[in-house]
């Protein structure tokens, strides 16, 4: 019997302290969930500790208690926002053996996850509106970029082991050209469809941008020995564009 009633009064406190751990992560995570709303309306300036703690339905205190700052959490929400899409894009069933099919997932998955979360591209402007300097002080940021980089990089050797693409590509190069068309055409989908005078959300624009990315992805990528005849090199095209131009043209364009 008294090994018993020691055996209860031992696990009581253990299941206690699993409550109270609990709530404090159920607390800390709705305090992040209600930040990236806020700095997301709102910017980092705009986006007070005071809006986020009554959008929580916490306390002030509780946001400096777990983050230590308004800039604390707000770095907090920007890993965040980087983990999500690392964990999305760690899930995709790539098959390196495969370089074009997979290349094309990985664009696919890079356009649709910024179109599917603007929160995402929002966040980054606003960081970008600061010069990075929050982000830069994340510890865990590089983690995030070095998954994405080293997916393409396998998928590139893959590719030029199989003599379908150039053996003289950066990962980090092809990575840049997908994230920046994915993620201007969103960003700037709004003002682009009053300038142009398209509706860049419609779902055939979207088709069509997608596709059309996917092509100048996969062209810039391919061997030289396996592109079409009739698409030459820049450098030559442009060579063949001059020497059509009258002369006094040539000169104003050289």
């Amino acid at each position: 019997m008294a090994d018993s009633r020691t055996a209860t009064k031992l696990t009581k406190p253990q299941r206690r302290i699993g409550v109270r751990e609990a709530a404090a992560q159920a607390t800390r995570d709705s305090i992040l969930k209600s930040a990236t709303k806020v700095f997301a309306k709102y910017g980092y300036d705009g986006g007070s500790v005071e809006k986020i703690s009554k959008a929580a339905k916490s306390y002030d205190r509780m946001i400096y208690y777990y983050f230590g700052s308004k800039e604390g959490l707000f770095i907090a929400v920007l890993e965040g926002i980087y983990q999500r899409m690392d964990d999305a894009e760690a899930a995709i069933a790539l098959d390196a053996s495969r370089p074009v099919e997979a290349l094309t997932e990985v664009i696919r998955f890079v356009l649709g996850y910024y179109r599917k979360n603007p929160e995402f591209v929002t966040l980054l402007n606003t960081e970008n509106l600061h010069k990075g300097r929050h982000i830069s002080k994340s510890l865990r940021a590089r983690e995030y970029s070095s998954r994405a980089v080293a997916i393409i990089s396998e998928i590139l050797a893959s590719g030029s082991s199989q003599g379908l693409f150039r053996k003289d590509l950066v990962a980090r190069d092809i990575y840049l050209l997908i994230a920046s068309t994915g993620y201007f055409y969103t960003s700037n989908r709004h003002t682009l469809t009053a300038f142009l005078g398209e509706p860049l959300e419609s779902p055939e624009a979207i088709t069509h941008w997608e596709d059309f990315v996917i092509e100048t992805v996969l062209r810039t990528v391919r061997a030289d020995d396996i592109q079409d005849n009739n698409s030459p090199p820049h450098d030559e095209d442009t060579t063949k564009w001059q020497k059509s131009q009258p002369a006094q043209s040539r000169a104003r364009s050289s």
